[in-house]
């Protein structure tokens, strides 16, 4: 039998803290969410191997260190409601759930909607709340939100997503340009966005956040 605690304190052992992520909120977070349980079955002996876990159709499960530095950077705190755009089997709305007071997961393959939905009541994750629809649109009826976090390559933004963020809030995106990302953290001061680069990473350009549904900053 796979000893998977073991492999969670590995993979914050030699993923996370390596990265300069040492928020307690986080580390433990990522050492209490069995993320076994929120990749496909097929897939639960790689749960916990560094890079992207492939979901096909262009979909991927982000590594654990993209996750965990993006997190850091947006420094989510225990009353804050948090919009989870992407979260395919809902392993990162998992996590924030400890952190933040309520996620609103997105997600728009039924399928995986629904495998997230039982997966997140097996942990016990009842301030998640699963919505079905498409990663552009957001979840406006549940916000607006302290924190966005989108989980996949984006090239840009579609507006309706960033007026779901409120006043001073803040949203994290990894912008891809060809095979190379970066992840920024925007903030949102008087009705305008403004970006920093935080660190380098990559995904696949997630579905409706190609240029064509650009909104350029």
């Amino acid at each position: 039998m796979i000893d998977f605690a073991s492999r969670r304190t590995m993979m914050v052992d030699t993923q996370v803290r390596p990265s300069d992520v040492t928020k307690f909120p986080i580390i433990d977070a990522m050492l209490t969410v069995p993320r076994e349980t929120f990749v496909p079955a097929a897939q639960r002996e790689a749960a916990y191997m560094g890079g992207n876990l492939d979901l096909g159709g262009g979909r991927v499960i982000l590594e654990p260190r993209t996750l965990a530095k993006m997190l850091d950077a947006l420094d989510i705190s225990n009353d804050e409601l948090v919009l989870d755009v992407g979260a395919a089997l809902g392993y990162s709305s998992a996590v924030m759930a400890r952190m933040a007071e309520a996620v609103i997961a997105v997600e728009e393959d039924e399928a995986l909607a629904a495998e997230a939905q039982d997966a997140l009541a097996e942990v016990g994750a009842d301030n998640v709340v699963m919505h079905a629809g498409p990663l552009v649109e957001g979840a406006a009826q549940h916000g607006p939100y302290d924190v966005i976090v989108v989980q996949g390559g984006v090239n840009s933004l579609p507006p309706v997503l960033l007026e779901q963020l409120k006043e001073g809030g803040r949203i994290a995106c990894l912008f891809m340009s060809g095979a190379l990302g970066e992840v920024r953290v925007g903030h949102k001061s008087d009705g305008r966005m403004s970006w920093r680069m935080s660190f380098n990473a990559g995904a696949p350009v997630l579905p409706g956040f190609a240029k064509e549904a650009a909104f350029e900053f």
